[in-house]
């Protein structure tokens, strides 16, 4: 039993190119979800929705089946999650439940389960709601993770600039709101209706629906746009840079795990393991974790020479 719910976790998590079982798994899921989205949106169009309802029908009662035997499958299997904190079963499946992936699960099952428990109420509205099965996707890929790893990372400079974003939201707002009020009542009937214009402007978006007629109004939303010009390639910057830093994080700590497992100058199997482990998960290529291991090989060479060659000065 054991065996069986560490097997079936294998297969659900993230395979590589080792496991042709997961793999199959994992393409065949992730094909699954992009066909879920493509038909939420053909079905959204009337005519196909009328013509091909059966047919819309019986994919999303298959699509529902078999994530419902995913989601049941994940929780069962969680329990042989040896990289869990958790040391018992039952608090490892809570983690998974409460979890981000957890929670994206369910959320992909329950808008196609809820109208069979609420019948007569228009639940239209839970169709949309499965394009969240979209977000499944994270189980394969760490680009949210990654996103939000480097936006905590840096977190200080991130609220700085969204400081510096609201105080210039409130200002244009309430420039403008002077500005314009007498001149156009019905657009910029107070500040905070008023920040709806300055939010598209700060943001470089201008829809055109609302714009400033008279001279000062004018001015205020020409500072209005340059403030946001400068605001928003801050935010872009800090995200960027955020980035570009945990990329340059990770290589540091898989360079440094490399270095340490060569130091001796045999690498061991579990020490093998381990750093491709730790390539898998840091996205870095093959090609780029092999010239790492050269420029290390070539500088224990160099340091080697440099060592002997100052031992033999020292003798003399």
């Amino acid at each position: 039993m054991a065996f069986t719910q560490s097997r079936i976790f294998q297969i659900l998590d993230k395979g590589d190119s080792t496991d042709k079982t997961s793999l199959a798994c994992d393409y065949f899921l992730s094909i699954l979800i992009f066909l879920n989205l493509l038909a939420v949106c053909l079905e959204s169009i009337s005519s196909l929705g009328e013509t091909y309802q059966r047919q819309f029908f019986l994919f999303e009662m298959f699509s529902v089946i078999v994530f419902a035997v995913e989601y049941l499958l994940r929780i069962w299997s969680m329990a042989a999650d040896e990289k869990n904190r958790y040391p018992d079963a039952s608090r490892r499946r809570a983690s998974y439940i409460f979890s981000f992936h957890g929670i994206v699960d369910l959320a992909a099952i329950l808008p196609s389960i809820l109208p069979y428990f609420f019948p007569g109420t228009d639940l239209r509205w839970l169709r949309v709601l499965r394009l969240l099965r979209l977000l499944k996707i994270s189980h394969y890929s760490t680009a949210l993770e990654d996103l939000f790893s480097a936006i905590y990372q840096e977190r200080q400079s991130f609220v700085a600039a969204l400081y510096l974003m609201a105080i210039a939201l409130f200002l244009s707002s309430s420039m403008m709101y002077l500005a314009e009020y007498e001149a156009q009542p019905e657009n910029f009937q107070s500040i905070p209706h008023t920040m709806w214009w300055s939010m598209i402007t700060l943001t470089t978006v201008g829809y055109g629906d609302v714009s400033p007629v008279t001279g000062i109004g004018k001015i205020v939303g020409a500072f209005t746009a340059l403030m946001g010009v400068c605001a928003v390639a801050l935010l872009t910057g800090i995200v960027a840079s955020a980035f570009s830093n945990q990329m340059a994080r990770r290589e540091a700590i898989f360079e440094a795990e490399v270095n340490a497992a060569m130091a001796d100058g045999v690498i061991t199997e579990d020490e093998a393991d381990h750093i491709e482990d730790l390539r898998g998960r840091f996205k870095i290529t093959e090609q780029h974790a092999k010239a790492i291991f050269d420029n290390i090989a070539e500088q224990q060479e160099f340091d080697e020479i440099i060592e002997e060659k100052t031992s033999k000065k020292s003798e003399e």
